[in-house]
């Protein structure tokens, strides 16, 4: 009796494995265009700016704090559904619902209503992550999960590649406001492709051997969280670098842009290079690198994140502080395949340490913080402090370099936490081992 068995599909039987690809592409496609559509502000920030009129605080609340706001929040309670509904369905509607407000974004009169429609698909983002994650954690074992899960992860820089690529020639051809309606469009044909794609595997396989207790409440559950402490210190980490992630990722483009004089055709070229290329890269040696270097010393899972998220930080200073173009797009290049590496270990280590009817609620709660600290307010402070030294110290385009260079301050500090959550993953993972229930939380 396999996994799989319960599904249609006999045990041992050669569809096995075609069935998890098949369910893993399908979802690798979904995230694929969850990245394109948070892409979008980000490339066309220069047109959209010029026809509305926008600051750059204001463009940072776009691209960060309003999506941010509802799509973290919103993700806890649509967790709680996922730990309990068909994962496949609530899969496919959340694809539709943003796809749909992403397509209504190109009708956007003002700051106003382009907030509306963001808000929009940051609702329906907000059920996709979690209820992805804990289907990829039900079709493969602890050993595979990390791979596994940064497999899925290289969603984020095909996302980015193909965002800043064909959203670059779009809005050349067809403008701002229909390259939002093309994308949409696109995803809303997806959909229904997702669900003929995706079987509903039964919850915690893996976990079989051990006493499975009924779903918590959501105070309970946050309670287990909170208690179990190399939980908490893996998200404070990847927390604090998310900060300066999403302001590089949000503000990349601009500063070519203005500190090296490069065209809107040249910087989505140079993003999509970077973040295709660089990102996949990064994303996948994290996860397999992580899982690999595990077999000797567990603790790898965390290290990985601390080393490489430790090792973005002069690489980034490089890139920003430069006056030579050729330099800063390699810095760039190399900071692009640094700062995503902890994807895949930070969701294999989170998923490893909270029993199976807890994997949708316990990534929620993961984004939930990592969004609202992250993509909320790191896109949103960098555009404010950009702003206030443009307006107070006349700083003209390097206002944008030294904002971007000051963010990198949180990027440095999870680093030096996540050193410290290595320690309290091996506790964790020894008392786990030693224990018949994952629910028996940490004194």
């Amino acid at each position: 009796m396999t996994i799989l068995s319960d599904i249609g599909v006999p045990a041992g039987s050669a569809r096995e494995d075609g069935v998890r690809r098949r369910a893993l592409f399908a979802l690798f496609l979904i995230s694929t265009f969850n990245y394109i559509d948070r892409t979008i502000l980000s490339i066309l920030q220069i047109p959209i700016k010029i026809d509305l009129g926008l600051s750059d605080g204001q463009l940072g609340a776009l691209t960060g704090l309003s999506f941010a706001l509802f799509y973290a929040t919103l993700s806890l309670p649509v967790a709680r559904l996922a730990d309990r509904m068909s994962r496949r369905l609530l899969v496919a509607v959340s694809l539709a619902i943003w796809s749909a407000m992403t397509g209504l974004s190109g009708l956007a009169a003002g700051f106003a209503t382009l907030v509306f429609f963001r808000i929009g698909v940051a609702i329906g983002e907000s059920g996709s992550v979690p209820a992805s994650v804990s289907l990829i954690a039900d079709y493969y074992p602890p050993d595979r999960r990390a791979t596994a899960m940064s497999t899925w992860g290289l969603a984020l820089p095909v996302g980015l590649m193909l965002g800043y690529s064909a959203i670059g020639w779009l809005a050349g051809a067809l403008g701002w406001r229909w390259s939002f309606a093309v994308v949409g469009a696109v995803g809303l044909a997806l959909a229904p492709i997702a669900m003929a794609l995706i079987k509903e595997p039964p919850r915690g396989w893996f976990e079989q051997g051990k006493t499975q207790t009924p779903s918590l409440s959501i105070a309970a559950s946050l309670t287990f969280l909170w208690r179990e402490k190399a939980f908490r210190y893996v998200v404070l980490g990847v927390m604090l670098h998310g900060f300066a992630q999403y302001a590089m990722m949000t503000w990349n483009a601009p500063f070519f842009t203005r500190n090296h004089g490069l065209s809107l055709p040249q910087v989505a070229l140079l993003m999509a290079i970077q973040s295709g290329a660089g990102g996949a890269v990064g994303m996948f040696l994290g996860g397999y690198l992580a899982d690999r270097l595990a077999v000797r010393d567990q603790r790898w899972r965390v290290w990985m994140m601390a080393l490489t998220i430790g090792a973005t930080v002069p690489v980034a200073l490089a890139q920003y502080l430069t006056a030579s173009t050729g330099l800063s797009i390699a810095m760039a290049s190399a900071a692009a395949l640094l700062m995503i590496a902890y994807y895949g270990p930070v969701l294999s280590v989170t998923q490893s340490l909270v029993p199976s009817h807890m994997r949708a609620f316990s990534n929620a709660v993961l984004l939930l913080i990592f969004n609202l600290f992250g993509l909320g307010l790191g896109p949103w402070c960098t555009g404010m402090v950009s702003d206030l030294l443009i307006r107070h110290f006349g700083a003209g385009n390097d206002g944008l370099r030294y904002a971007l260079s000051l963010s990198l301050a949180a990027s440095a500090a999870g680093s030096l936490v996540l050193f410290r959550a290595a320690r309290l993953y091996r506790v964790a993972m020894a008392r786990s081992a030693q224990s018949s229930s994952p629910m028996q939380g940490p004194a």
